[in-house]
């Protein structure tokens, strides 16, 4: 399934896309402002250059004692964002997320220009009714072609019940 036909992908809202020239304290107010946990770093022509995330406020700002007025997005923010286009394997880039540890995916069109982005929230709703109907196919699929085996485990089985209960007998 590619990450566009997926149903929120079409009513997703526009990520919230700053300069690296702006201030944390203006990220900051326009993030809560939005109830949005990250900003998106582009640069003239709209193409991701970075990203900062709650986390990055709290450790590369916070913890460093640096003031929020002073500080620029540059400053804290992630370089080198993974990004995917709309068309990409949305499995592929949900094990990439989970292996690398990142919850936040821009999505960016054939030039690289920011489109929209994509949570690990937004796949989970994916992952659990899909996992659910692939284990059930799976299943379904494996026992029809493997009767034969499954046949033979359960002879074998009632044997060595039947055998217990004629040696206690």
């Amino acid at each position: 399934m590619r990450i566009m036909d997926r149903p929120e992908y079409a009513s997703k809202p526009k990520p919230l896309t700053m300069t690296a020239d702006v201030t944390v304290a203006e990220a900051v107010a326009a993030m809560s402002e939005r109830d949005y946990g990250s900003v998106i770093i582009v640069d003239g022509g709209e193409k991701v250059v970075g990203m900062v995330t709650e986390r990055d406020i709290m450790k590369r700002l916070v913890n460093k004692q640096r003031d929020a007025e002073k500080t620029k997005l540059a400053d804290i923010m992630t370089r080198d964002v993974r990004v995917a286009k709309e068309t990409d394997d949305l499995q592929d880039w949900l094990r990439m997320m989970s292996n690398e540890r990142f919850r936040r995916l821009p999505i960016v069109d054939d030039g690289g220009k920011l489109v929209s982005i994509m949570t690990q929230g937004d796949f989970v709703s994916y992952t659990w009714p899909e996992l659910l109907d692939r284990v059930s196919e799976q299943t379904k699929a494996t026992v029809s072609n493997n009767y034969q085996v499954f046949l033979i485990a359960g002879g074998i089985l009632l044997y060595s019940i039947l055998l217990i209960f004629m040696l206690r007998s």
